[in-house]
Parts: structure tokens; sequence; C-alpha cells
């Protein structure tokens, strides 16, 4: 069985697609970008703006599924520069002190909204 996570905490699916789903112990996030969920629009400030929304999206979809950033397990973080890859591993560290889960990063020609970063993330349901 798989079960719908969704919160007004975090940006509405902009698609045919869920923000997250549980399914086999496993809660898997849709890639995150950096819109402001009051808005629905992408916050200014460059990188390091955009880096904070994104996990802050992030931890709203955690939440609403009971979950922490502890409990993720992998993620996955699309840039459109690699060049700014330093100062989000720096962000994104902040969050995962202990224990970080593993990672891939991946330089990419656009993503969404023509944000800079997105990140997906899977997490242990407990």
């Amino acid at each position: 069985m798989k079960e719908i996570i969704s919160t007004d905490q975090a940006p509405k699916a902009i698609g045919p697609y869920s923000q997250g789903v549980k399914a086999g112990g496993f809660l898997f996030l849709s890639g995150a970008i950096a819109l402001d969920p009051a808005t629905g629009e992408v916050v200014q400030g460059g990188v390091v703006a955009e880096t904070e929304q994104v996990m802050k999206n992030i931890g709203a979809l955690l939440a609403a599924a009971g979950l922490g950033f502890e409990d993720v397990v992998k993620t996955t973080i699309y840039l459109a520069n690699m060049g700014d890859f330093a100062t989000v591993n720096g962000i994104y560290g902040g969050y995962f002190k202990e224990n970080p889960p593993a990672r891939s990063t991946v330089e990419v020609k656009g993503l969404p909204r023509g944000v800079l970063v997105e990140i997906e993330v899977t997490a242990l349901c407990r």
C-alpha cells in the first residue's frame, strides 16, 4: 500500500505528482525546489536563499510524515552549476550533522522554473 503525504507548509505540486509517498517502509519525496509555499514563487537571493528554502520545504514534508532529517537515508542534489557545490554543501550539511545520508550530486542543463538547485529525498519510516 502507498500513502500520499502532503502539507500546505511546502509548495503544492506543480504537475501530476505527489509531494511525497510512503511505501514499503520508506518515504519518497519529489524533488524540492525553492518555491515559497505561501506564494508559489521562486525565492530570490541566489543559490544560498534557494538552498535554504529547499531544505525548509523538505523539513516540512518530513514533518508531515512524522519524520525528521535524521530519518533521511538517500538524497540526490541537482545543480544548474557545479560551481555552486561548496555553497550548497555547506547549507545542506547543517541539516545532517551526524550519520548523514548517502548522496549523489549532479549538474544538469536546466531545472524547473529556472531554479539553481533541486533536492530529492528518501527517508526510512519509523
